[in-house]
């Protein structure tokens, strides 16, 4: 008896603990209770924010899927134009190939007021899209200046030889404003290449200088500042060109380093500048054989992703550097090339020098979708990345009036006279 009244007692307590588990209320705190876990400390630091409120990234969805696939490459296209006035070629490219961005050269920039003029028809042909233009240049002071009716703003290798972050800040400020006055808004500087080859015969002076430190503190300063005008810098040349001894405009530079070596120097200022918020990178023709033996960095998965991407974390908008360039154009066709730099992870192809080269590209794309090359998704990643940059730096089609150079040129003069070294 006394054993079946142990076991009463050991079933009536199995019973109780099971009941009491299944019920909605809290259980009884044992006797001698664990030491209760302190909660964490509330960190000081706020929660990450996301590249975009998520309001926004809906709103960039919904826009993206309402766009035909031609709409979506024309996005990934920046055109070259011919002449000093807007043209029927012009025309068809944004009225019916949709494409997304203008690059201008020198040659198509004669006086302030046709290059607003040029820049107004060209939005205006626009106005029926629902995404604005890039309109873009390279303006990066020295002899890098395309811009009409300005006087010339000191080289990189100065503003490095400053050494002033407040000088490197105007200079950027002034660079933004330039653009800004005529009616452009994305300007391909500033040039993070470290000057450290003497033999370089295409940067040089374009360098702010020959260590990490000078190009990361004088160019991140031009781009925070330019950026502040509401004109897009885009860093250039990723991985970097200034160890090259071949002008990537002729033939294809090779640069025998290894990921170590770009890290210890190359990289730096990429990396700076990409902490600091840098919105759009431009990569470089150059074949680097101990990371891809096969492709050009623009055109190589294991640089555009691999690196920029994935090791860097860069999450902006990707472009090449000009694809009709003879780095390329020696052995590839623009079709072909095109295809794997987006294969790469590229977002914006560049091809600045005639029409029918634009033509190649939006065809060999459209392929290249339609044979499965390349998914839709994958076109879509770089249309979304476009879209944020757009909408991130509020580009309208407004069209400008032409602009009163004389402040604005009397600013260079102050500046070069406060900071150059006498």
């Amino acid at each position: 008896m006394k054993k079946l009244s142990m076991l009463v007692g050991l079933w009536s307590m199995l019973i109780i603990g099971f009941l009491s588990g299944c019920s909605g209320n809290q259980p009884t705190s044992p006797a001698n209770p664990s030491p209760p876990v302190p909660a964490p400390e509330a960190s000081s630091e706020p929660p990450p924010s996301p590249s975009a409120p998520i309001a926004e990234k809906d709103a960039i969805r919904e826009r993206i899927d309402k766009m035909t696939l031609e709409e979506k490459i024309g996005q990934m296209i920046i055109a070259g134009v011919q002449g000093t006035s807007a043209s029927s070629e012009d025309e068809r490219m944004i009225k019916e190939q949709h494409v997304g961005g203008i690059i201008f050269y020198k040659n198509n920039l004669s006086d302030p007021s046709s290059v607003v003029r040029f820049a107004n028809q060209l939005k205006q042909w626009n106005e029926s899209h629902s995404v604005p233009l890039l309109l873009t240049v390279d303006q990066e002071g020295g002899r890098v200046s395309r811009l009409p009716g300005l006087d010339l703003l000191p080289t990189a290798q100065e503003i490095g030889q400053w050494n002033n972050r407040e000088a490197a800040g105007e200079i950027g400020a002034i660079l933004g404003e330039e653009l800004k006055g005529m009616g452009l808004n994305m300007n391909f500087a500033p040039v993070l290449d470290i000057n450290n080859n003497p033999k370089n015969p295409v940067i040089g002076d374009r360098s702010f200088g020959s260590t990490a430190e000078i190009v990361s503190s004088m160019g991140i300063e031009v781009m925070k500042k330019m950026k502040q005008t509401g004109v897009i810098p885009v860093v250039k040349h990723f991985p970097g060109h200034g160890d090259t001894e071949t002008d990537s405009h002729l033939d294809l530079p090779v640069i025998h380093k290894s990921e170590k070596d770009l890290t210890q120097l190359e990289w730096k200022p990429f990396a700076s500048a990409i902490e600091e918020g840098a919105d759009a990178v431009m990569v470089a023709h150059i074949l680097f054989p101990q990371i891809d033996e096969q492709y050009p960095s623009s055109l190589s998965r294991a640089v555009v992703t691999g690196q920029l991407r994935d090791k860097l974390g860069f999450e902006g908008v990707i472009l090449t550097d000009d694809l009709t360039m003879g780095a390329i154009v020696n052995r590839y066709g623009i079709g072909e090339a095109s295809v794997l730099s987006v294969q790469a992870g590229t977002d914006i192809v560049l091809i600045a020098h005639e029409y029918s080269n634009v033509d190649k590209v939006i065809a060999a794309l459209k392929q290249s979708v339609a044979d499965g090359t390349l998914s839709e998704e994958r076109i879509d990643e770089s249309v979304r990345r476009i879209l944020q940059l757009k909408t991130k730096f509020n580009l309208e089609d407004k069209p400008v009036d032409p602009p009163d150079l004389t402040l604005l040129n009397e600013r260079i003069s102050k500046a070069i006279d406060t900071y150059r070294i006498q």
